[in-house]
């Protein structure tokens, strides 16, 4: 089974003045600790909401230090549950991320089945470029006669 887990992290950022310098910084500190062994983490702008249910800004920002809310997502490949999938994405970001808080945020299950059902499709067509094809042989043999 195949999963794909979006973990959250605290990431701190100095000397900023913006929320959107403060996540420019944060996105770019955190790409540098995870290149090159981890390049296949996307990262995004994460999201946060009070108490109350109001929608936040990502970033934090008090003395001209700031803590960004970012969503680092990766795709585990054969795992053998879910709780498997969420412990190695923390282990594997978490190795490169020192001292960075992390939550795993959403560990989504990938259908294997879409896959088996695409490469049904791509035989699909073909055997209708075959078909085609041999439509097309008996035309050239008239042209040859």
């Amino acid at each position: 089974m195949d999963c794909r887990v979006v973990v959250e992290a605290a990431v701190p950022v100095y000397d900023v003045s913006t929320a959107d310098e403060a996540v420019r910084i944060a996105i770019s500190k955190t790409g540098e600790m995870l290149n090159p062994d981890l390049n296949y983490v996307e990262i995004s702008m994460g999201s946060r909401t009070s108490p109350g249910g109001e929608e936040l800004e990502p970033v934090f920002i008090v003395a001209d230090e700031a803590l960004v809310a970012l969503e680092l997502e990766m795709t585990v490949f054969n795992v053998e549950r879910e709780e498997h999938a969420s412990r190695i994405a923390r282990k594997e970001i978490g190795q490169r991320l020192r001292n960075i808080p992390l939550d795993v945020l959403e560990v989504e299950i990938i259908e294997s089945d879409d896959e088996e059902e695409a490469d049904a499709d791509e035989e699909g067509d073909g055997d209708e470029r075959g078909d085609g094809g041999e439509e097309m042989l008996p035309e050239f043999d008239d042209l040859l006669e």
